[in-house]
């Protein structure tokens, strides 16, 4: 049986999905993006900002789900530029200090013209 997941701490969906799903011991959160919940806006214009604002959304549900980034198990990364990917893994690297597995591709388009999109599996 699943459950869903969601907090005002982080972006509405601007889609049919959810912020997250929990089954049995694991979460299984939607890409976030760099979408500001108090304003719904995005309102970063660099890699390092925007990834900081993912990383913010994402901790948001992760708590909302009842378990935390440094539980993380596997992200999903996908940049607009894959030229961002030193800067990404900056700020990346600082918030995911526990170094789940990871994949991280270049995209072609992102919603909302973002530059950085992630999914999170954590265990609760």
């Amino acid at each position: 049986m699943s459950e869903k997941v969601y907090t005002k701490n982080a972006p509405d969906a601007i889609g049919p999905y959810s912020q997250a799903v929990k089954v049995g011991n694991v979460v299984f959160t939607s890409g976030q993006i760099a979408i500001n919940p108090a304003t719904g806006n995005v309102e970063a214009d660099t890699i390092e900002a925007q990834t900081e604002q993912v990383c913010k959304n994402l901790i948001a549900v992760l708590e909302a789900a009842g378990t935390s980034i440094d539980k993380a198990v596997k992200t999903v990364c996908f940049l607009k530029n894959m030229s961002d990917f030193g800067a990404f893994n900056e700020v990346y690297g600082k918030f995911f200090t526990s170094k789940p597995a990871r994949s991280c591709v270049a995209v072609k388009e992102l919603p909302k013209d973002v530059l950085v999109e992630v999914e999170v599996i954590a265990e609760l």
